[in-house]
């Protein structure tokens, strides 16, 4: 493991840290260069906020609420930072914030790596089905029957969004020998010389045998995966999320899923998971049938938001957290700044 050097000074800043895991613990104390962090496990709601005594910022996750009364709340209690911990911040009233004069910055890029490689894992577990050979062996059955997969080489997978994490994904399946189809907002042409073809969606929907998600959570692409989207697509197709959990319409996939026009599914997101994810619940009754309708289905892989998490990830998002912190206590540039649009 590498040792990461940190420059230790103290800071007048305190920092109150909601959801907290205990890996956060574990790499945000390691690597704190001088902050006093109030570490709770509660996540941040606005009967919560009452938790924070004299704390000038706070630090959060993709499933705290920081909608307009938890920002007011916030605010009230002398809150002047919101640090994120992750890319995403669909859950932040950008617009609540600025009123209160509270700014808001992220992690926008921890690891790419990662999250990219997580989505690779899950479409070979998916396709060899290595997660049933394995319990199947455990248990002295060594059956190859309904086991079979699929050549990954020659097929055509489709890569909405791409970012730093798309760009990796994309490069990792054509190593592979896919043929990739790209679509972005922003499309860059250099991306057809490394062999991937710029596409609309409707055509990517049309021809893509394997279609991953790596685009952000807005307006336009919530329940990007629909209905009628759907229909675009092959019969058969795998859809993989490691973006954010709301790109789906669940009831949707769930239908489709059963009808077999979507042959695969893997989710390390889920539209639901703040009231499930990075918990142990095994001993209680699931409520959300959604979820429980997916876990029934022999060709579903489900993962708990655990994309991001590698060692370098972890790391990184704790020193960039930390640096984000320091700007904005020396009054510097916030490289890393949420702004509203326009």
């Amino acid at each position: 493991m590498a040792v990461v050097p940190v420059l230790v000074y103290f800071s007048d800043m305190k920092l109150a840290f909601y959801s907290t895991q205990r890996y956060d613990k574990e790499y945000f104390t390691r690597l704190n260069p001088g902050y006093e962090i109030n570490f709770l496990e509660t996540t941040l709601r606005e009967k919560t906020v009452k938790l924070i005594t004299d704390e000038t910022a706070v630090c959060a996750f993709v499933n705290d609420d920081l909608s307009a009364p938890v920002i007011i709340a916030l605010a009230a209690k002398g809150v002047k930072l919101i640090a994120m911990r992750c890319a995403g911040y669909n859950n932040v009233d950008l617009s609540a914030a600025s009123q209160a004069g509270i700014a808001v910055v992220r992690v926008p890029a921890y690891s790419p790596y990662a999250v990219a490689e997580h989505a690779v894992a899950m479409i070979m577990t998916l396709n060899r089905k290595t997660h049933k050979a394995y319990n199947r062996v455990r248990e002295g059955n060594f059956s190859l029957d309904r086991l079979t997969g699929f050549d990954l080489h020659g097929k055509t997978v489709g890569v909405i969004g791409m970012g730093k994490i798309g760009r990796v994904f994309s490069k990792i399946m054509s190593g592979f020998g896919c043929k990739v189809l790209v679509h972005d907002l922003y499309p860059d042409q250099s991306w057809e010389q490394r062999g991937w073809q710029i596409t609309e969606l409707d055509e990517l929907f049309h021809l893509s045998d394997i279609i991953s998600l790596h685009c952000p959570l807005t307006e336009k692409t919530r329940h990007l995966v629909n209905q009628k989207t759907i229909h675009q697509m092959k019969r058969g197709v795998m859809i993989i999320n490691t973006g954010r959990g709301a790109l789906i319409d669940t009831g949707a996939v769930i239908h489709s899923l059963k009808t077999g026009r979507i042959g695969y599914l893997g989710i390390d997101v889920y539209e639901q998971e703040e009231n499930l994810f990075f918990r142990d619940l095994s001993e209680n009754v699931i409520q959300d049938d959604q979820i429980l309708r997916l876990m029934s289905f022999p060709n579903v892989l489900i993962t708990a938001h655990q994309a991001f998490f590698t060692d370098e990830a972890l790391s990184e998002i704790a020193r960039v957290t930390y640096a984000n912190m320091d700007s904005f206590e020396k009054g510097a540039e916030l490289k890393n700044i949420v702004r509203l649009p326009g």
